[in-house]
């Protein structure tokens, strides 16, 4: 026994933690190669990691280990992305330790890729305390962070000792949620599905629930009735027609399955599409007061606020960030309108108050969107009026700051405390066709340079201090803690707009949404600045 314990003990594998810190993402992420191994888990949010030519999802509760020399991206989904994000590095001490070492980053416990961090509420319980470890001056504090740390790393370990196998099947369920994606319309069966997956039609269903929490043709039936609300409600197709063309043969069947899931038959759906329908749309409310319709209730968030822009003084709103849709039931809603972002917030819950519809959403393509909602409410008629509004203001406003600004240069950053964020000045983001194609204004150079194809990056402090645009636009983003730290620092201080005072605070919550309204709030908001 003493024999085999010390040959065990020839070989040691210390994990010994670098840094800890939270991070926040809102969109397509940078590029990386990473030099350390790094571990991130989320807190909040959804997104993907882009490595090795794949797509890895992440969500709460999920996380991702990178190897040192891997070039990834970490990209979140429309509403955002928060993680913690670990460093460490893996000491190893004992006989032929270079060998060992590859050996067991290829065959051990902890593997690189995606991570289960079940339960989520032990893992961030240990990630708070080694967070705040890590920031304490005390020695025995700091320890106490280590130790927590290999907890932590022991509990990853148990969570994902079947990684493999997990990741595998995840993947194969992907692939047939895409397929049923490109043939919904056509006869689609589970064993179809199960081949498509590669894995046998008794585990395809099983995995599929503990994956989705649907079995499979709940969820291509449901992907059937979303694609019939939006037909219903954005043309004039017979109700034949619309059963066929999501997968429907017969139409006694297609009314059956529909009301089962929306609760209303087709026809009363398709009466929606109406004048005086009593509608919430969070995070569309733009889109409704530009084409003159007032929603029953506006959203709120605790952090965010409301979208004060909007002045919609006599109309109730409804927190989503507490989840309580008793209070909107208050308001019967007839239609709950809703953006591509709306899992992040739990907002298909509300289908047991109102019938819900996803809005087909073009985010920078804001006329679109806005064709989209006046469908809905037949009101395309009025787009063309409210598109040319818009573009008479935005010519006049380009003429005088033509005259104003000349050829200097201006930037837009979005400041929190998890760091600073510069919009793009191509036709990405929320700000870049405005500013620079509707009005004109000349990027700085480091705009086009950092954002190429990109409607945002976040910024170094060593490229924010090459940030010498003339004027800078800044908003704050109180949802991540504020980050007005930032403005009392000697770097801030340096940059030319701060030292010449060209430094424009604006509205987070009008300049960060693609809405018309919103837009027309930016115009304003330069003129004011700079004409």
């Amino acid at each position: 026994m003493t024999k085999d314990l010390q040959g065990s003990n020839r070989r040691k594998l210390f994990y010994s933690l670098i840094n800890i810190e939270t991070q926040s993402l809102s969109g397509s992420g940078q590029s990386e190669v990473f030099q350390d191994h790094t571990l991130i888990i989320v807190s909040e949010g959804l997104g993907f990691v882009e490595a090795e030519m794949r797509q890895f999802p992440l969500e709460k509760g999920t996380g991702f280990l990178f190897e040192p020399g891997l070039l990834s991206k970490i990209n979140a989904e429309e509403r955002g992305l928060s993680f913690y994000r670990l460093t460490f590095e893996m000491i190893e001490t004992g006989e032929n330790r270079q060998s060992e070492i590859e050996r067991r980053t290829k065959e051990d416990i902890l593997r690189s890729g995606l991570q289960s961090c079940r339960p989520f509420s032990q893992c961030k319980l240990l990630l708070e305390a080694i967070y705040n470890s890590r920031r304490s001056t005390d020695e025995i504090e700091w320890f106490a962070g280590h130790t927590r740390f290999q907890e932590l790393l022991l509990l990853i370990m148990r969570a994902n000792s079947s990684v493999v196998q997990i990741t595998g099947d995840h993947e194969a369920i992907q692939r047939s949620i895409h397929y049923m994606e490109e043939h919904y319309n056509q006869a689609v069966t589970v064993d179809q599905l199960a081949e498509v997956a590669g894995i046998t039609r008794a585990r395809y269903t099983q995995t599929f629930k503990e994956v989705t929490g649907r079995i499979p043709l709940e969820h291509l039936n449901g992907l059937r009735i979303e694609r019939a609300q939006q037909q219903l409600l954005l043309t004039n197709d017979r109700m034949h027609d619309i059963a066929l063309s999501v997968g429907y043969s017969n139409e006694y069947y297609f009314n059956r399955r529909f009301k089962r899931s929306v609760g209303v038959t087709p026809g009363q759906y398709r009466s929606f599409h109406q004048d005086g329908l009593r509608v919430f749309a969070p995070f569309l409310e733009d889109y409704l007061l530009a084409l003159d319709i007032t929603p029953v209730a506006q959203y709120s968030h605790a952090e965010w606020g409301k979208q004060e822009y909007l002045a919609l003084h006599n109309v109730p709103a409804v927190d989503i960030s507490n989840r309580n849709w008793q209070e909107l039931s208050r308001y019967t809603p007839e239609l709950i309108l809703l953006d591509n972002g709306f899992h992040r917030w739990h907002l298909e819950e509300c289908s047991r108050i109102a019938p819900l519809f996803k809005l087909p959403v073009h985010q920078e393509d804001w006329r679109a969107t806005l064709y989209s909602a006046a469908a809905v409410f037949g009101r395309t008629e009025r787009v063309q009026e409210v598109i040319g509004n818009y573009e008479h203001q935005a010519q006049q406003a380009k003429q005088v700051l033509t005259r104003s600004v000349h050829s200097q240069t201006i930037a837009c950053l979005r400041i929190s405390v998890y760091g600073i964020t510069l919009y793009g000045c191509e036709h990405l983001g929320y700000t870049g066709s405005v500013l620079h194609h509707d009005l004109g204004l000349q990027p700085h150079s480091l705009v086009g340079k950092l954002t190429r194809g990109k409607n945002r990056v976040n910024l170094t402090k060593e490229e924010l201090a090459n940030l010498t645009a003339d004027h800078l636009f800044i908003t704050f983003d109180r949802l991540e803690g504020g980050g007005r730290e930032l403005l009392d620092t000697q770097l801030w201080r340096s940059l030319p707009a701060v030292r010449n005072g060209c430094v424009y605070e604006v509205d987070f919550m009008a300049w960060m949404n693609y809405g018309v309204l919103s837009h027309q709030r930016k115009i304003e908001d330069v003129l004011r600045a700079l004409g």
